[in-house]
């Protein structure tokens, strides 16, 4: 018996060839049009954040309590370089850093801007987070008055490489020092902060310039997988601020929430497309087919036996519709993950809100699972009301209105 009806609903699903290939066509480019988006999406998002980690914050940064305030040297951490030598031989962290910053003026020839002079460890920094791969002109080699400066900060100054800068500060003694600078190279990070703002120096000669212990650091960059770190951390250090991305940079994850949430709203658009398509192919499908289905159930066949079938039919379309999808969406993930989508027209725009001028896709397994099971289930739901039509067939009365 379910061989037969099995049989009938394949040969029922392609009897119209032309309506059934749209439909499979309209599936697979809607399921490829949302999988691509959402992998854009969240491929942009993944890259902020990853950025953001390598050139900043790490998972887990530690202050003084109101050095993030204040933003005064006086809130320095003193047991910086102790704490860093403690944290290296922690099983779970895989990078810490110390760095030591201090806000200033930055002047160009035509122009001056507020920034942050940032002094750090460059071989420290590559194996923390490729401080290398943020180099977009110069190279790294400093030697003794050189620095890198933020892409964004360089525009701002109209700086260009091998050009001088002074940056004038407070020293800890509050007397107003200047430095001459030039600049070595130019950094792009994604990271409004540093591109916006930064100057880097070596940590060595900035604790010199300023006058302060080399041990001295105003944060501890800590690089880890393990999501219990950092309360472990506090517990262990009560009198510091320890703080994960989401509490220092909150902008990020503000953005992350709402691309789950535009996502979301996304699938369930498409979904409710796909939603109507297969109705509307399916409730035509059975208005045409009437006095078939009026003979199976003159003959003997149950309207259970009949459900089952149309069940079938639009689940087996869907399934073709999925598969070809997936075809495509994988085709369009592979090529925004691996080419990206240039957007170099509007990278001034774009660098503003802290993104790359090429995005690039993100591939989950996720995708194509989540995507399955709504496809699976928008063809069962659609066939419920066209079956409501067969639930109330007279079979003598439908055979004699066709004969």
């Amino acid at each position: 018996m379910y061989k037969t009806i099995f049989s009938l609903a394949l040969k029922n699903a392609l009897l119209r060839k032309t309506r059934a290939l749209l439909l499979i066509f309209m599936i697979a480019s809607s399921m490829s049009f949302m999988l691509s988006l959402e992998g854009l999406y969240n491929g942009m998002t993944k890259n902020m954040i990853d950025m953001t980690l390598r050139s900043d914050t790490g998972e887990v940064s530690i202050y003084a309590k109101d050095y993030r305030l204040k933003q005064e040297i006086k809130y320095a951490i003193k047991e910086a370089q102790s704490i860093k030598d403690q944290l290296q031989h922690h099983p779970s962290i895989t990078s810490v850093i110390t760095r030591l910053k201090v806000s200033g003026l930055g002047a160009s020839a035509t122009k001056s801007y507020p920034v942050d002079l940032i002094g750090i460890n460059l071989i420290e920094e590559e194996s923390f987070g490729e401080f290398s791969a943020f180099v977009k002109e110069g190279n790294l080699d400093l030697g003794k008055n050189g620095c890198i400066v933020g892409k964004q900060l360089a525009k701002d100054l109209k700086l260009r490489l091998n050009a001088k800068l002074v940056f004038s500060t407070q020293d800890s003694s509050n007397t107003l020092q200047s430095k001459l600078l030039r600049v070595k190279a130019i950094v792009h990070t994604t990271n409004i902060n540093i591109d916006n703002k930064a100057i880097f120096i070596p940590k060595k000669v900035l604790s010199e310039f300023i006058g302060v212990d080399p041990a001295l650091a105003t944060q501890i960059a800590i690089r880890t997988q393990d999501k219990d770190l950092q309360e472990e951390l506090r517990l262990r250090y009560r009198k510091l601020e320890v703080l994960n991305l989401s509490e220092i940079n909150p902008m990020l994850a503000q953005m992350k929430e709402m691309m789950v949430v535009f996502n979301a709203i996304s699938f369930s658009i498409v979904m409710g497309v796909v939603f109507i398509g297969i109705l509307g192919v399916m409730y035509v499908s059975i208005l045409e087919r009437i006095r078939e289905f009026g003979i199976m159930l003159a003959v003997g066949y149950s309207y259970t036996n009949i459900q089952i079938q149309v069940i079938f039919e639009a689940v087996f379309l869907a399934l073709l519709g999925f598969l070809l999808g997936s075809i495509f969406s994988l085709a369009s993930l592979y090529y925004l993950s691996h080419y990206g989508l240039d957007l170099s027209e509007f990278s001034d725009g774009l660098q503003s809100f802290g993104m790359s001028s090429i995005i690039y896709g993100d591939i989950q397994p996720e995708y194509f699972l989540r995507t399955f099971y709504a496809i699976i289930f928008a063809s069962v739901l659609s066939v419920f009301l066209p079956l409501r039509t067969i639930k109330k067939l007279n079979p003598v009365d439908v055979i004699k209105a066709d004969s």
